[in-house]
C-alpha cells in the first residue's frame, strides 16, 4: 500500500492521533516545566535536607528509562492504589520524567546569576518570592530557552513510547495501520513525517520565543 493510499484511508485515525499527542507533550511540558522549576529551586534552597531531596528525585528520573516509569506507573500503580488510565499515566510519566532534566536546565539557569544580586535583595527586604520573581526568573529565562526547547522536543520524541501502554498517540496508530495493511514503509513514513512537524513547530516557536526574551 502507498503512503497516498495510506493517508487516503486512515487520514482521520492519523489526524486523531496527532492532535493526542501534541495534547499530551503539551501537557506534561508544562507539567514538567512547573514541578522543574520547582525542584530547581529545592536544589538551591538552604535547607540541606530539601535539597538533598530533590537532588534524588532528579537522579531517579535523569538515571530511568521513560519506558520503565511508564511501566511502574501503569502496571504497578494499582499496587498502592493508584489506577489510572492510559492517557493519564501518559502524561504523568513524562511530566515526572520530564522534570528532573528541567530542574537541572533551570539550577544551571539561576546558577549564573550573579550572588551578590540575590543577597543585596536579601539586604534590603525583598521576600524570597519576590527575588524569583523579580530578579532570578527574568534573567534566568533568556539563558535556558534554548535548552528548554531542546528538552521539549526530547519530550515529544519520547512519547512514543506511550505506545506500549496503549495510548493511542501517533505512533500506537502507525502500528496499527501497518498490522491492518501488512505494510511498513508507508504507514511509518506518515509517522515520522508527523512526528517531525510537530519537532519543527516547536523549533519555530522556541526561535521565535528566544528571540522575544533577547530584545
Amino acid at each position: 500500500m502507498s503512503t497516498a493510499e495510506v493517508m487516503a484511508n486512515y487520514g482521520p485515525l492519523l489526524l486523531a492521533a496527532l492532535a493526542t499527542t501534541v495534547r499530551i507533550c503539551f501537557i506534561a511540558t508544562a507539567i514538567a516545566m512547573l514541578l522543574g522549576f520547582a525542584m530547581a529551586l529545592a536544589l538551591q534552597s538552604r535547607s540541606r535536607l530539601l535539597a538533598w531531596l530533590a537532588r534524588i528525585y532528579v537522579e531517579i528520573m535523569r538515571g530511568t528509562p521513560i519506558l520503565v516509569v511508564l511501566f511502574l506507573l501503569y502496571y504497578g500503580g494499582p499496587t498502592i492504589g493508584l489506577t489510572l488510565d492510559a492517557e493519564p499515566v501518559g502524561i504523568l510519566g513524562l511530566s515526572l520524567y520530564g522534570a528532573g532534566y528541567f530542574a537541572e536546565i533551570f539550577r544551571a539557569g539561576l546558577q549564573s546569576i550573579p550572588v551578590g544580586q540575590v543577597e543585596a535583595a536579601r539586604m534590603l527586604g525583598i521576600s524570597p518570592r519576590h527575588i524569583v520573581a523579580r530578579i532570578q526568573a527574568p534573567q534566568m529565562l533568556r539563558l535556558v530557552v534554548p535548552p528548554s526547547i531542546n528538552q521539549v522536543i526530547v519530550l515529544i520524541k519520547e512519547s512514543a513510547a506511550l505506545s506500549i501502554i496503549t495510548v493511542p498517540e501517533i505512533t500506537k496508530v502507525g502500528a496499527q495501520i501497518s498490522n491492518e495493511t501488512f505494510a511498513v514503509v508507508a504507514p511509518y513514513l506518515i509517522v515520522a513525517l508527523l512526528y517531525w512537524l510537530v519537532v519543527e513547530a516547536v523549533a519555530t516557536a522556541g526561535f521565535l520565543v528566544e528571540r522575544l526574551v533577547r530584545y
